[in-house]
């Protein structure tokens, strides 16, 4: 089955790397949409300049609302399935490719990338915090997703109509993870590359793990929601 796909971006002030990683997207016949939550820089005007279709948050939102509202048009548009990889360069556009080759041949509504195969550049605090977060959120889903924390994803249509997300921060990973085994979706994984130039991580590994921990023990005994 051939899907028509689009890549959501959530951005924050990444005016340096944003028109690269339009440009390679370009390439692929892909369309592009970039959620822009409250950028000070000139996050907007490069993206638009590069002929992408561009939301705005009017003030800083988080990823999480930020994402939801990148969803939100994407299904409104008609796309069959959305590609979310973050905006400063760290995912390869490489793998694009191989979500969409793998979700065409997959029952699973649900594919993550997993970046755990290859750690040697990654800090060891986050290879700790991701190892630690996936392990509990695979118990609680009863799936084994090696890397649960991974924003590069691609999530299918079947999926997005029936999952209610409400977290506006970085919890959004873990929640839509939660929510789409509640509502009885496969979950697979592909290995991806992780790009690190000395970006510095805009998550706390101490307090965003904490909040995500009260996220997902909240979110474990809640009545699950369907759309």
């Amino acid at each position: 089955m051939i899907m028509r796909t689009c890549v959501v971006i959530p951005a924050y002030n990444e005016s340096k790397a944003i028109a690269g990683l339009i440009a390679e997207i370009t390439k692929l016949g892909l369309e592009i949409i970039i959620v822009d939550d409250g950028s000070s820089d000139n996050t907007v005007q490069i993206a638009q300049a590069s002929k992408a279709k561009v939301i705005r948050n009017d003030t800083n939102m988080g990823k999480g609302a930020s994402l939801i509202k990148g969803y939100n048009f994407a299904i409104a548009q008609g796309f069959d399935a959305v590609i979310s990889m973050d905006g400063d360069g760290q995912h390869s556009c490489n793998d694009i490719m191989s979500f969409i080759h793998k979700a065409e041949n997959s029952q699973a509504a649900l594919i993550i990338g997993n970046r755990m195969s290859s750690t040697k550049k990654m800090p060891l605090l986050r290879v700790l915090t991701n190892r630690f977060m996936s392990r509990l959120i695979s118990l609680i889903t009863k799936q084994f997703i090696p890397d649960t924390q991974c924003g590069f994803r691609l999530i299918k249509k079947e999926l997005l109509e029936k999952i209610v997300l409400s977290t506006s921060k970085y919890e959004i990973e873990s929640e839509v993870l939660i929510k789409a085994a509640r509502l009885g979706f496969k979950i697979e994984s592909i290995p991806v590359r992780t790009i690190y130039s000395g970006q510095k991580s805009q998550i706390n590994p101490f307090i965003d793990t904490l909040r995500f921990l009260r996220f997902i023990i909240k979110e474990s005994i809640r009545p699950i929601k369907h759309a």
